[in-house]
């Protein structure tokens, strides 16, 4: 009987790995091989050989990693596809093969590792016990919100006693910066620059030396900035400054009232803003009440549905969140390094958001065909007039921008399917509301 030019078996290494040993018959390879060295006798020329004589034992000694690997690669492409075809696995993810070395008279083994879709049972998300946090709007957080605003709007005025300069004063001041003697252009000639005593705006030394000073008054000040200051172009640099004071100056004082209220531009009234105020507030925590609540559906559905995750899946978000956090820190000019993190530190901190990523996105999906939950063109409709109405753009303008960005719409269309699934799961299960006031934060 003639033996099988490929064979392989199959080792489960969880629900949603599966290896294929694959071995190609000794004869194959050693098939392969010649064939390889034959035509490679043809297109070379070897010293001491006549064209196309040349031995394979000589051939061998300069090509053989060469030759090698082309068989490798042969062997593999002709092998692999029949070992997948023949082993009827299904919803394949991600396949990767593992080639070895190919040893001359013996059969040639590799493996195919395949990550698969996870098959997920019917999912029970009925008889779960929900809280739905109501929080209420405090008056005290409103105050907090009208303070804040009145300190944006933060203003300055001429202090009314004669005397020097105090911490927390504002300052108008002329100044330049020399090094060597020289005028430098990171501390070019400024003038009437407003700067408050204490914040360090240039360095607390500089701070320091201007306190005291009295309107009029010149000071050469000498800064030597320290190795890690912000601007790098004066890190260990000693500066001269050339300071003139102007004029000292305090915060101004002004009343929430309707008066301060119109200087804003879009309310009358501080009972206006107030009502705006809490309004935004209202609709920001209605947000964090249905995220809070979605949670816990997930939790619960997590902790009902046990399924094995692919390790290919977990891997791609992973790195999408690491690639997130990486873009923030560049955006903000600051390195990771700096601040103690690293790549493989972030991978291994996140897994576990990422994996609850992937149950989510697994779960909502089975949801979606288990309870055979579409998105019909009327819906989408609708949820586009909303966007337009929000950002005040035409209609179809909107849709246009969706359509044009295929990515965009399938994301979109998949979170209204999310809200969908959600609002079905809520409605079969029995949901607590618990009236909630928030902590105001300190501003």
């Amino acid at each position: 009987m003639e033996e099988k030019i490929m064979k392989f078996s199959v080792e489960d290494v969880n629900s949603v790995k599966k290896v294929l040993h694959v071995q190609v018959a000794a004869d194959e390879v050693m098939k392969e091989l010649n064939s390889s060295y034959d035509t490679l006798r043809q297109n070379v020329k070897v010293k001491g050989f006549r064209p196309g004589k040349a031995p394979q034992s000589v051939l061998e000694g300069m090509y053989k990693k060469k030759v090698d690997n082309e068989v490798i690669s042969k062997l593999i492409d002709n092998s692999s596809k029949e070992a997948i075809k023949e082993s009827c696995i299904k919803n394949m993810l991600n396949i990767t093969i593992d080639p070895t070395e190919i040893k001359k008279n013996d059969p040639y083994n590799y493996s195919i590792t395949i990550e698969i879709r996870p098959e997920i049972e019917n999912i029970d998300f009925k008889g779960i016990d929900l809280k739905k946090r109501l929080y209420k709007v405090s008056d005290e957080e409103v105050d907090m919100q009208l303070k804040a605003i009145h300190k944006k709007v933060e203003k300055t005025e001429p202090i009314k006693e004669d005397r020097s300069v105090r911490e927390g004063d504002f300052v108008v001041i002329d100044y330049e910066g020399f090094l060597d003697g020289e005028p430098f252009s990171e501390t070019g000639k400024q003038e009437k620059s407003l700067i408050r005593i204490g914040d360090g705006t240039i360095s607390k030394n500089f701070d320091d030396d201007i306190t005291g000073m009295n309107p009029g008054e010149n000071k050469d000040i000498t800064v030597k900035f320290p190795e890690n200051y912000p601007n790098n172009k004066l890190s260990n640099l000693t500066i001269r400054f050339d300071v003139k004071l102007r004029e000292i100056r305090q915060e101004a004082q002004f009343e929430m009232n309707d008066e301060f209220v119109k200087q804003l531009g879009e309310y009358e009234t501080v009972e206006e803003l107030k009502n705006t105020i809490r309004k935004n507030l209202s609709i920001g925590y209605e947000k964090r009440s249905e995220q809070e609540l979605n949670e816990q559906v997930f939790l619960a559905l997590i902790d009902r549905t046990k399924f094995d995750l692919p390790d290919y899946m977990v891997n791609y978000e992973l790195e999408h969140i690491v690639k997130d956090i990486e873009t923030r820190f560049a955006d903000n000019n600051i390195s990771m390094e700096e601040s103690g993190l690293t790549k493989e530190g972030l991978m291994e901190q996140y897994r576990s958001t990422a994996e609850n990523q992937v149950k989510r996105q697994l779960l909502l999906e089975k949801i979606f065909k288990q309870e055979k939950l579409e998105l019909s063109d009327e819906e989408l409709e609708k949820e586009f007039k909303k966007i337009s109405e929000i950002y005040d753009q035409p209609l179809d303008q909107i849709k246009e921008g969706f359509n044009k960005n295929k990515v965009q719409l399938e994301s979109f269309k998949k979170a209204l399917l999310e809200k969908k699934a959600m609002k079905l799961i809520i409605e079969h299960n029995n949901v607590e509301e618990v009236e909630m006031v928030p902590e105001p934060e300190a501003s």
